[in-house]
């Protein structure tokens, strides 16, 4: 059993911003499984999929950025995945646009989802695969430039950043090892 969480805001209007890139990678993972998202279960809205015979929960929390780990704890005991059966995509001001970064566990860093997902989880040794979002033309609060929407020059670039985290995160439910994955997609 793998669960897989897209973290973002469940609004309309949070569609195109930085902040769901996490939603939009998991929704990467759900066409290359073959599902989509079809039932809301545990504050989130769910997809499952199998592969290798292995059961993947798909998810994207509908409790917006700064409570996601209410639902992350929430599908972790429905379905008692272990920490390290977690993965969770997200954006990451603290890596350049467009880089995607996979890790075996870590902290919060800057971003208040991640900060939810372990308070509420107890835990932080899960992986987590982490899409730039950084833009060194831009000087703007942190927070109003997670909340804006991704330029339209830069479109390409976060729709590929996108599906390489999804390509990473299905490598990993599949069996691959963190460290192959890192190598092959990190960068």
């Amino acid at each position: 059993m793998t669960l897989i969480v897209g973290l973002g805001n469940p609004e309309e209007k949070y569609a195109k911003t930085f902040h769901n890139l996490g939603f939009l990678a998991v929704g990467d993972c759900a066409a290359l499984l073959g599902t989509k998202f079809k039932k809301k279960e545990c504050e989130a809205s769910v997809a499952e999929a199998y592969l290798g015979g292995e059961k993947i929960i798909l998810a994207r929390p509908l409790t917006y950025m700064n409570a996601s780990g209410r639902a992350v704890n929430q599908l972790m005991k429905k379905y008692k995945v272990a920490p390290h059966e977690l993965i969770v995509l997200y954006d990451d001001y603290d890596l350049p646009k467009g880089h995607v970064r996979v890790r075996p566990q870590g902290s919060a860093g800057t971003h208040n989802g991640m900060r939810s997902v372990i308070a509420e989880t107890g835990v932080s040794e899960f992986a987590r695969i982490r899409i730039g979002i950084r833009d060194e033309e831009v000087q703007i609060p942190l927070i109003n430039y997670v909340l804006s929407e991704v330029r339209r020059e830069d479109y390409n670039l976060f729709v590929s950043a996108c599906r390489r985290a999804a390509e990473a995160a299905v490598a990993l439910a599949g069996g691959e090892s963190i460290d192959l994955v890192m190598t092959k997609y990190n960068g």
